[in-house]
């Protein structure tokens, strides 16, 4: 049994695959509302922050409250139109399951809103069964401030060093080294392999589906 008691998992980027997702909803959007234009790159950089961080990062010289606001009303009206879920990457689901089966804990810690997150594992219910806890970015603070991870240990009454961040940005990498947690990068979101250990990763993997067999190996 590995020394882990709690597995955090981002989930945009790490367990679900909706990187592409995600920046052509945004583009949608700054077409939509006659935002100046950004790439599709400036975007993507982004994923794993919380919207406000986001959008402030990506338009500083815009109000927040205002661009806020009619970012709110366009994604209502986008998800009215049916807009669709993420899938999973291939094997991620079976490996949750895998730990889950050997005693781990799986907690969830992800710049989606907790409404955006709910939404998600209501479609991947599977998922949900195996979460103990989860943290949004919108109910406590965004990445890379580790508040999120010490709410999560706090919460399942361990010590940082018995939790293990998995992550695809050095976002990920950067709130749980800061808290002391060590943090295993994935190469198949958003940064790759360079950014990941730069920011402090313990190691790296391909996916999640590596991810007990790393964690066995280890």
């Amino acid at each position: 049994m590995s020394r882990f008691k709690v597995l955090i998992f981002d989930w945009d980027g790490t367990l679900a695959d909706s990187a592409g997702m995600i920046v052509r909803a945004m583009q949608r959007a700054i077409v939509g509302l006659k935002l100046p234009p950004r790439s599709d790159q400036q975007i993507a950089e982004l994923i794993g922050l919380g919207l406000n961080e986001a959008l402030v990062r990506l338009y500083p010289e815009f109000d927040l409250a205002k661009l806020r606001a009619l970012l709110e009303g366009y994604r209502a009206q986008w998800l009215s139109e049916g807009a669709g879920e993420a899938e999973l990457f291939t094997g991620a689901l079976e490996a949750l399951q895998i730990l889950h089966e050997r005693g781990h804990q799986i907690a969830i810690a992800t710049g989606k809103s907790r409404r955006g997150l709910d939404r998600s594992l209501r479609h991947h219910g599977d998922v949900a069964k195996l979460v103990a806890t989860s943290r949004c970015a919108d109910e406590t603070a965004s990445k890379p401030d580790p508040r999120m991870l010490r709410e999560i240990v706090e919460e399942l009454r361990i010590d940082p060093s018995d939790a293990l961040m998995i992550g695809d940005t050095e976002y990920d990498v950067s709130m749980a080294r800061s808290l002391g947690m060590p943090a295993l990068g994935v190469t198949c979101g958003v940064h790759d392999a360079a950014r990941l250990e730069a920011a402090g990763a313990h190691d790296l993997v391909a996916s999640v589906a590596a991810v007990p067999a790393w964690i066995r190996s280890g």
